[in-house]
């Protein structure tokens, strides 16, 4: 069976909003939440902290110590190379991919894109470049040796920084799924990730309604039934605009 590995890239310096990755989420780094998350995943054989080496990261190794969860140092500014070294640290042969702002991610959704890549004829699976859930519930699952052909190959400074760019931007030599959501969770408008002081009001407003109910168990599903109860709170972000990669 191969080797399913989940590397969270994350790194202190954010600009929009600095420390977001260990800001408190109702008591909890934002990071422990979704480690909490991925450890509910069924498909993964382990979790790998991808941070960089800089000073100001060395409170991401300290976090990644006390939660007992595997790290790996390298490049800021070369996110590809930190994520290629962090997996092979792992001996991983399938690559999830998860960014540290994804503090809402469903677990059910990664199970599915691993389970989508491993039974299907395809090098990717995906929901991010046809966007139809929420931001921040992005799956993103490929093989190791794939990307590490990427890494070894292009030097083009945006898809060094964003890991699974060139996979999107060449469908001539990748066969990629792109995974839809079904028609009560199609909400492209929405913002479940953590980029924003408005984003991390939101966050926090969604885990003190649904944390008393489901601990940290509780997902999409969950989520957007309390949008329909409570619309109001997605306003709290709305105005909020995601950056495009190039």
């Amino acid at each position: 069976m191969p080797r399913i590995i989940a590397s969270i890239e994350a790194r202190m310096g954010s600009s929009r909003l600095p420390g977001k990755v260990l800001s408190d989420i109702c008591g909890q780094p934002a990071l422990t939440r979704l480690v909490r998350r991925l450890r509910r995943c069924r498909t993964l054989d382990g979790i790998v902290l991808a941070t960089s080496t800089k000073p100001c990261d060395d409170a991401l190794e300290t976090w990644a110590k006390a939660e007992g969860v595997a790290y790996h140092r390298g490049s800021e500014d070369d996110v590809l190379q930190r994520v290629v070294e962090a997996q092979r640290k792992m001996k991983s042969d399938i690559v999830v991919e998860v960014t540290g702002d994804c503090v809402l991610l469903d677990p059910e959704l990664i199970d599915w894109g691993v389970a989508t890549l491993l039974e299907n004829d395809c090098d990717v699976v995906t929901n991010v470049r046809k966007q139809s859930f929420p931001m921040g519930q992005d799956i993103q699952v490929y093989r190791l040796h794939d990307l590490e052909q990427v890494e070894h190959d292009i030097t083009d400074p945006a898809v060094r920084e964003h890991v699974s760019l060139y996979f999107y931007e060449h469908p001539e030599k990748y066969k990629v799924i792109h995974l839809l959501a079904p028609a009560r969770w199609h909400a492209p408008h929405l913002r479940f990730q953590l980029d924003y002081p408005e984003d991390y009001r939101f966050i926090n407003d969604i885990y003190r309604r649904m944390e008393p109910l489901h601990g940290d168990a509780f997902g999409i599903e969950e989520v957007m039934m309390l949008l329909k109860q409570e619309p109001e709170l997605a306003l709290i972000n709305a105005r909020c605009e995601e950056k495009s990669v190039r």
